[in-house]
Order: structure tokens, then sequence, then C-alpha cells
């Protein structure tokens, strides 16, 4: 049985999660039990952000989508997680049409004028959290997933539970956060598979 699952993670180079992550799709080419891992670099670097104009709101729409046909979505906590606001700078529920906008490619480059046209919609709460907001990127995906009833998966990318990582938003979700890191028999480090494959109902 194969299930697709999206990963939400800092990417910072520097200081980001992608030890896990790259990890977790080490396991995606299991003989036992075949995952499809997509995680939020796969969608960047897509499609959607080749177009020179991208803005964070169709970044958001693909988001929507990847997690829409996902079975099941993990979160990766770091240290830094909290504070990450990637994303969060749309002006356009306040400033209205014709606000600034930095295009996702165009950091450098300034800011553009809005692209989006006439009034915006407020979604119900049977269609996807809107696209035009100002929650991060994680956020985003995290209020995405709830609200499409998805199993959440919460790793600290840790030894050790440290609630105090949780971002402000996921605080109800304390005592669902687990370590990602355990030592094994050997006392090396090694990812904690055997909950992944426990939570993804493999086991």
């Amino acid at each position: 049985m194969s299930k697709r699952v999206y990963i939400s993670a800092d990417y910072s180079e520097r200081d980001g999660d992608r030890e896990v992550i790259d990890l977790l799709h080490s396991w995606g080419t299991d003989n036992k039990h075949k995952t499809d891992f997509v995680d939020t670099a796969q969608v960047v670097s897509g499609s959607v952000s080749d177009d020179y104009d991208c803005r964070p709101c169709d970044l958001k729409k693909e988001f929507n989508a990847q997690i829409n046909v996902s079975s099941a979505v993990i979160f990766i906590i770091g240290d830094k997680t909290a504070s990450r606001t990637a994303g969060s700078s749309c002006k356009r529920n306040d400033e209205g049409e014709g606000c600034d906008c930095t295009p996702y490619k165009q950091n450098t480059n300034g800011t553009s004028t809005c692209k989006i046209k006439g009034a915006t919609h407020t979604p119900t709460e049977y269609e996807d959290l809107g696209s035009i907001n100002t929650f991060s990127y994680l956020e985003h995906e995290f209020k995405q997933a709830k609200r499409k009833k998805k199993k959440i998966i919460i790793f600290y990318n840790s030894f050790y539970k440290k609630n105090s990582w949780l971002p402000s938003y996921m605080s109800d979700y304390e005592d669902d956060a687990y370590p990602f890191w355990i030592n094994n028999a050997l006392g090396e480090k090694v990812g904690n598979y055997q909950y992944i494959k426990e939570a993804l109902g493999y086991e």
C-alpha cells in the first residue's frame, strides 16, 4: 500500500531541519512500506514558482492542493520554527486592491502591485484555507491540514520533547509531538522509524 505524505519544515540552509527531511525521503524508498513524501521545498521548486511573477498567495494555493491529495502531514519542529515568518507579508486584506506585494523570486527587486483584482473571497468551512492571508507558510500549511482533517504528525528535531519550540498555533498539540531522534541498541543516532510506521497505519 502506498501513501502520499506531505512534509512541512524549516528548509534554511544554515539552521533548518534538512537532516530530518533527507532521512524521511530515504525511508520513502523502503521496500516494505512505500511512502511518497512530498515536501515544501519540492513544491516551491516546482512549476508554480517557475512563474517569474509567482506570489506568496500562489505558493499557498499550491500548498493547499498538495496537502489535499496527501493522507497525512508531517511537521518538523526545530528551535527556529516558531520565529519563521516567511509568507506573512501580504497586505491585501488590510490595504485593499493596489497594495504592494513582493513576488516570491524578486525580493531584491522590491515590490510590485498586488495582482489580485476585485473583491477577495472569504472561504467557507468546507473550502480550502484562503491563500490571501498574513500567516507564515508554515502556519498556513498547518491550518490547511487541520481544516482538511488530515492526519497530523509532529516531530521535534531533537532527542527530547521540546514543547517550548512549538509555535503558538500548535500549542494544543503538545501531547502529540514527539522527538524524531532516538538511540538504537548500539547507541547510534537514528530516526524514530517505528513511530512513523505506526502513525501512518503500517503497523
